[in-house]
């Protein structure tokens, strides 16, 4: 039985008329006599004529006698277009033996899929050999070979190689190595035809591998397979082909590609069976390799049947989902082509009936709208480059790149407020009133702000200072920067430049970049809209510097009072006046701003809070907002002071308040959860209630003794026996005897005497809720239960040692978190004739290190001169520590600490009780000035220290200090060590006059 395929896409075709075909083939090619061709030929729909005039012959698996008569018959056809000697290869060249008789084949790699019997595959042969084998069984009359599939190369996901990549392994396989990679279940193909390195194989029948014959070429000893028998008539094996024959005709209305496969298929496919069907929808279906070689291996046609019928059904949903996806494509497109012209129609439209002028025209009418107001205070040079801008817009088509420049370009120059200046407020009692309600103490600060209204006021304009805001974190640095914009009625912006590393983000980039954008400050002026705004500039201490350049030079123009009233943007290429604009920085640490930078500031340090002053900010600020932000009422809850005192001294010791602040949100956000809690459960009213409590504001007049007018309606009092007596007790305020409801008002007592008495009744009801109701819901927090709302406490005393054995002193140290207290170690390690060294630890910068040994060096001359024959630190080895080893410390401030130290070790003397003190110490003994005396005075106060000692030179910055920092402390100003050696071995108490 003959198999006729279409080979429309194949190269080398024969044409073939149908009377050049045996009668056998005329009647399978030209009427489709079995049921299973009916069937399969509705599938198709239309014929198309022209597919029956170029025809493949092969044999069916069931019957080789037919090959031969369709390769004689195949022998006649007449060839077009091909060279005489390529006229054997472009027909099937007879056999004279059945496909079945070949036991021995080549082997043919299949990369991608397998080759299925009854259909075409054109592969490509690189491999010369077996090339040349093909061509010599073509000639020796023996035109098959067997196709097997690639298995997937071991450890590799065979989704992530591309086919090009696939292919170049197949080509370098050789021998066992290919063999080891072939399924062992192939196809029996035919060869059509070969044309150069192209090979067009037609299946035929199932094969299996069994030995290996010869490895170049690829040969094997192989079994040809059989399908299972099975019963035709099995209702089980007709549905399952009834459900793939329906489920291949739905994907033919959503399918063309299909659709050309079934025609190509059923057009002229002879007797038809279910093993055919299955082979036919594996085929043609865009399942994976290895799931067609799966039903390739099938032998029980039923399996394969239900296999293909289960890749049918996926292909099924893959159409549906492919064709939602173009449908919704193709609606988007169309809704916008259609949205476009018919805008474009619009346009010509009102362009035509002279409705609306060109985009051009528009813009620059808008442009010119824009700067009219402003056109008087605009300086002229300003003026100018937008005229010549207007100009250049008129010339430019819209669709240019160029256009879209100039239009952004004039768009920020139109927008900036030049000339336009907000009215300040110069009075200078309203200003110390905002800044008070605003901030605690900070008197520095708030100084140095009225001083600048004060000015201003006597000038009757104001020029824009630099002021600087130095201090530790959560101290108020930002928000003093707005409450001086609210008291100067200044409009506010603030900035961070805190790792800014781009120049382009201040001074702004060039135009002819694309996404150019002004910098920061123009960027300022067009959202403040005046050209006096109070800019703050927050941690300008950490302007770091990049590639694009150092943002702290690109600063100095910005801040510089002579320069920057023609400041200069990159974008604008326009000078720009900021002299009137109020910059404020914000730092951490001074020092770590560049000196020219710096020079162009004023800095006012803040050195933070001590308690007193973090006591009354928690009460007089923290808690209040903190209560309002939570919903909860003054009388609901009770902070003690000694609560706030705790949280201050065991939970936020930081010289900032901004940890305070979280911890009080923390103990709020804990009583609200209370509060909310017993709400819960005594909300809910007891079933029954009918007692209605009457509001004096909607009491309007009393009608009779059972009714009541309330907001115009009128409402009755129930029966008091429907409550209980608690609830009478508490919530009536009226009661009506249901017997005397209908009864006339009593005429001895006026209307106005009653209304009295209900008022009366219902205040006294309020008073009586009211204290219940605090009486329940009052939370007190003390310092017995503080832990309960933020946790065990953070910080315990920095008192390591109630009184300091010999050889340990307490010393002040400055953090960028405020000030802190430390303590110097000395301890002798071993002692012997000429042993005398000194040993550092504690995390120590150089400049520490340094100051060790200058201390021991000093040490050693006062021990010499006040003891001449103790030979102490000429013979011992000594160890000297500062606490907290994961801290780094670094400064030479503690230079005179860490000589006390060793001289208290020295001497076997320890130093004075509660005497703590900071200097720097030359070899010469004389003590230098250091810095942070305020934070160094608020540590030394929370450690409980009495005497501090301090350099001579810093005498001046203690006395700045507020009375209640300095209140209480003994303070001792020296300007050599043998001062310092007084005070601290002294066996009294020498007080400084």
């Amino acid at each position: 039985m003959l198999k006729v395929l279409s080979s429309s896409c194949l190269r080398g075709r024969f044409q073939a008329t149908p009377s050049a075909l045996p009668s056998n083939l005329r009647r399978h090619g030209t009427q489709l006599e079995s049921p299973w061709s009916r069937v399969l030929g509705s599938l198709r729909g239309r014929k198309n004529p022209s597919l029956c005039q170029r025809l493949f012959f092969c044999s069916d698996s069931t019957d080789g006698s037919e090959t031969v008569e369709a390769a004689a018959e195949a022998k006649r056809v007449e060839v077009e277009g091909e060279e005489a000697d390529s006229k054997t290869s472009s027909a099937i060249v007879p056999t004279v033996a059945r496909p079945e008789d070949y036991l021995t084949v080549l082997a043919l790699p299949l990369p991608h899929r397998p080759l299925f019997p009854g259909f075409y595959m054109p592969i490509y042969v690189k491999d010369p050999k077996l090339l040349a084998a093909l061509v010599e069984s073509r000639k020796r009359q023996a035109p098959y070979a067997g196709a097997f599939l690639l298995k997937d190369e071991p450890g590799t996901d065979p989704s992530a190689a591309s086919g090009s990549d696939a292919d170049k392994n197949i080509y370098e396989l050789k021998g066992k190595e290919l063999f080891n990679r072939l399924n062992e279940v192939g196809t029996l193909a035919q060869i059509t035809s070969i044309q150069g390195d192209q090979v067009v194989l037609i299946g035929h029948r199932r094969l299996r591998i069994t030995e290996l014959v010869s490895e170049d070429p690829l040969t094997v000893k192989v079994d040809h397979l059989k399908d299972k028998p099975y019963d035709k008539d099995d209702d089980v094996v007709k549905a399952t082909s009834f459900e793939v024959i329906s489920t291949l005709r739905d994907v033919l209305k959503t399918s063309s590609l299909w659709r050309d496969h079934v025609q190509t298929y059923t057009q002229h496919i002879g007797d038809f069976n279910y093993s055919r069907l299955a082979d036919f929808g594996a085929a043609i279906s865009g399942a994976n390799k290895s799931q067609c070689q799966q039903v390739l291996e099938e032998l029980d046609v039923y399996k394969r049947l239900k296999l293909t019928l289960e890749l049918v059904k996926k292909e099924m949903e893959i159409s549906k989902i492919q064709e939602s996806i173009a449908k919704a494509i193709e609606e988007k497109i169309s809704g916008e082509q259609r949205r476009y012209l018919l805008n474009e129609q619009l346009k010509a439209i009102k362009k035509e009936l002279g409705l609306e002028a060109d985009d051009k025209t528009a813009l620059s009418a808008k442009f010119r709208e824009r700067i009219e107001p402003n056109k008087d205070k605009c300086p002229p040079h300003v003026l100018q480059v937008i005229e010549e801008e207007l100009t250049k817009l008129q010339l430019l088509e819209a669709s240019s790149s160029e256009f879209n420049v100039t239009r952004n370009y004039l768009d920020w120059l139109t927008a900036l407020p030049w000339g336009n200046y907000s009215d300040e407020n110069f009075d200078v009692l309203r200003a110390q009133k905002i800044l008070d309600e605003d901030h605690y103490g900070l008197t520095d600060v708030k100084e140095r702000i009225l001083e600048f209204i004060a000015v201003g006021k006597l000038r009757g304009t104001s020029q824009g200072k630099i002021i600087c805001l130095s201090g530790p974190p959560g101290v108020g640095k930002t928000s003093i920067g707005r409450s001086i914009a609210r008291a100067l009625n200044r409009k506010f912006y603030r900035f961070s430049v805190g790792g800014l590393s781009d120049v382009a983000e201040i001074k702004g980039h060039r135009r002819t970049y694309i996404g150019a954008m002004p910098g920061k400050m123009v960027q300022c002026l067009k959202n403040v809209g005046t050209a006096n705004p109070l800019v703050l500039i927050d941690e300008i201490d950490k302007l770091g510097r990049g590639h694009a350049g150092d943002p702290a030079s690109a600063m100095l123009e910005l801040l510089d009072p002579e320069q920057n009233a023609n400041f200069l943007d990159h974008y604008l290429d326009v000078p720009i006046d900021l002299s009137k604009v109020l910059f404020v920085c914000t730092a951490n640490v001074v020092e770590m701003i560049p000196n020219p930078l710096l020079d162009r500031m004023e800095v006012v340090s803040i050195a933070g809070y001590i308690t007193d002053e973090k006591m009354h900010i928690a009460r007089d600020y923290l808690e209040k907002t903190t209560r309002e932000a939570c919903g909860i009422k003054p009388e609901q809850v009770e902070v003690t002071d000694a609560a706030l005192l705790a949280l201050i001294e065991s939970y936020c010791r930081e010289a900032g308040v901004r940890n305070l602040q979280k911890q009080i949100e923390k103990i709020y956000r804990k009583i609200a959860l209370q509060l909310v809690r017993k709400g819960a459960l005594t909300e809910h009213p007891t079933a029954g209630d009918h007692v209605v409590v009457l509001d004096e504001a909607k009491i309007e007049s009393v009608t009779d003794l059972g009714e009541t007018e309330v907001g115009g309606e009128t409402q009755v009092v129930a029966d008091p026996a429907d409550c209980s007596s608690n609830e009478m007790a508490s919530d009536t305020t009226v009661e009506v005897d249901p017997t005397q409801k209908d009864l006339p008002v009593d005429q001895s007592r006026p209307v106005t005497d009653q209304h009295t008495d209900l008022q009366v009744s219902i205040e006294s009801h309020k008073k009586k809720e009211t204290d219940a109701g605090k009486a329940v819901e009052k939370v007190l927090i003390d310092a017995s239960n503080l832990s309960d709302f933020v946790g065990k406490p953070v910080f315990h005393a920095e008192r390591i040692y109630d009184r300091t054995p010999a050889g340990v002193v307490m010393g002040l140290a400055w953090t960028a978190m405020g000030g802190s207290t430390l303590y110097i170690e000395t301890t002798l390690v071993e002692q012997s004739e000429g042993k005398g060294a000194l040993h550092v630890t504690g995390q120590l910068g150089d400049v520490m290190k340094e100051s060790t040994q200058i201390a021991h060096t000093v040490a050693r001359a006062i021990l010499l001169e006040k003891d001449p024959e103790n030979t102490f630190f000429a013979n011992s080895k000594l160890h000297l520590h500062v606490p907290a080893g994961a801290t780094p410390k670094d400064g030479p401030s503690a230079g005179c600490t860490m000589i006390t130290s060793l001289l208290s070790l020295a001497l076997k003397k320890p130093v004075k009780k509660d005497i703590a003190m900071t200097g720097e110490v030359t070899l010469t003994g004389k003590i230098l000035p250091i810095g942070g005396v305020k934070e160094k005075t608020i540590a030394a106060r929370r450690s409980d220290v009495k005497t501090i000692i301090f350099p001579s030179a810093n005498r001046r910055d203690f006395d700045e200090l507020a009375p209640n920092v300095k209140d209480g402390l003994e303070v001792h100003f020296v300007d050599d060590y043998n001062q310092i050696f007084d005070v601290a071995f002294a066996n009294e108490q020498h007080t400084e006059n």
